[in-house]
């Protein structure tokens, strides 16, 4: 008798279980991670009442929770739960309640808070993980003919580097034709891209950051003139959780972060872009008021590292497809700019081109740049050919499945940024590395 009851009891356990994660879609996600709080984001099925407890891994008798959110009040059922009872340089456990009942997951859900360094210490080693082009194939609404989504394992990949945090650089999900004209279609397209299975363990416990490109804005090669834009654009401060954004003052998903002794730059090159095909008056990707935050903001900066990040190739000269190169007055300007106020330590994350390739820029009197360009994460690969990019560093052109890690050591007067490209398992496909003391200007 006593074992059928064990059975029982063990059967009603399973399938409270069951009925717990079937009220989540997706996540939890790890947003941005500070020293005094963390923001976390979690997407149910149905509307729901969601609640995280939390507790530093030293001392885990002591919970902390975050205040109920509701994700009736949002049509993407997503919400966001700030933990703001966290100290700095500490890690963290969590669990997630929904309608008061613990979601038991197959995964760690961890966050740490960033250390602090300053007037203290050396910066920390930091590691971080980077890509672009993230496509998951849904047959009903995909184009006839071979998938252009792969497998998805690169997630798990990218997860046993253990990155500090992830950068997405654009082309995080793939609009399809009969997504983006409606609210509807476009979040049915985020979800079933941020519900993928392989992706879940990486967000529960990595912070992420993100910018978009055409295919998570809107149609193929979309411009300012794309009409769902604002649709597009609440949609994606639904899904991701940029600790500020709008920095224009005109819209968009422009930012910035620091993470150690590096700033982040996060550039939006959609909501002012003018059409490619525009044959006469101002040209512009980034606009004027966007491009004068980005240097106004690197010149107060005192990062170590000053990273720019864009969804298309911003350095390589070949002004092919939708590399800045085709907008080459703005190009010029920005690196002019970049140039007058000597900016040192700037370097540029790209993605958007279906390859990876690093591009070196020198420069006249001035130190080289550099364009580490990361794509595709799991949508189509193309066929390599010469573009004409005479900056491409030799040995560096991949064009399988790929993601950038990037780390930086050393102490403060002699830090090193450490670039490596890997493929979809995990293998090292190449590294380079430059020195902060290489990215300085010449002494006078």
């Amino acid at each position: 008798m006593k074992s059928v009851f064990s059975s029982l009891v063990f059967t009603l356990l399973c399938a409270l279980v069951v009925a717990q994660s079937s009220l989540l879609q997706s996540g939890p996600m790890v947003g941005y991670a500070d020293f005094r709080e963390v923001m976390l984001w979690v997407q149910t099925t149905e509307e729901a009442e969601v609640i995280i407890e939390y507790w530093d891994v030293e001392n885990p008798s002591v919970k902390f929770k975050t205040e109920k959110e509701k994700t009736k009040d949002s049509k993407a059922l997503t919400a966001k739960l700030l933990c703001n009872q966290v100290d700095f340089g500490k890690k963290y456990e969590y669990k997630v309640y929904i309608n008061e009942k613990a979601i038991k997951v197959p995964y760690a859900t961890t966050f740490k808070t960033q250390q602090l360094w300053q007037f203290r210490m050396d910066p920390p080693t930091i590691t971080f993980a980077f890509g672009s082009c993230n496509y998951v194939n849904e047959e009903k609404y995909d184009r006839p003919g071979k998938a252009y989504g792969t497998e998805t394992d690169i997630f798990n990949a990218i997860l046993n580097q253990k990155p500090d945090f992830m950068v997405w650089l654009g082309d995080n999900t793939y609009l399809r034709d009969p997504d983006w004209n409606t609210q509807t279609g476009i979040y049915h397209r985020y979800t079933h891209t941020r519900s993928q299975a392989n992706l879940q363990p990486l967000l529960g416990s990595v912070p992420h950051y993100a910018i978009w490109d055409d295919h998570d804005y809107g149609s193929n090669d979309a411009d300012y003139t794309f009409p769902y834009k604002n649709i597009t654009e609440k949609t994606f401060h639904q899904f991701w959780c940029n600790p500020n954004t709008n920095q224009t003052g005109d819209g968009g998903v422009t930012f910035t972060f620091t993470w150690g002794d590096i700033q982040f730059f996060m550039l939006d090159n959609r909501y002012f872009r003018t059409p490619n095909n525009k044959l006469t008056g101002d040209r512009a990707i980034i606009g004027k008021k966007q491009e004068k935050w980005l240097i106004d903001a690197m010149v107060s900066s005192p990062a170590t590292f000053k990273i720019v990040c864009i969804g298309g190739q911003f350095l390589n000269p070949a002004a092919v497809y939708e590399n800045h190169a085709t907008y080459n007055e703005e190009r010029e300007h920005i690196l002019k700019a970049i140039d007058k106020e000597k900016l040192e330590g700037v370097l540029f994350l790209t993605g958007d081109r279906h390859h990876a390739e690093l591009t070196k820029l020198s420069r006249e009197g001035a130190y080289p740049l550099y364009d580490f360009t990361s794509s595709p994460l799991s949508a189509g690969t193309h066929v390599l050919k010469d573009e004409g990019n005479t900056a491409q560093v030799e040995g560096t052109l991949f064009g399988e499945h790929n993601f950038g890690i990037i780390e930086v050591s050393g102490i403060r007067t002699d830090r090193t940024l450490t670039m490596k490209l890997f493929d979809k398992t995990g293998k090292l496909v190449w590294e380079r590395a430059v020195k902060r003391s290489d990215l300085s200007y010449p002494k006078q």
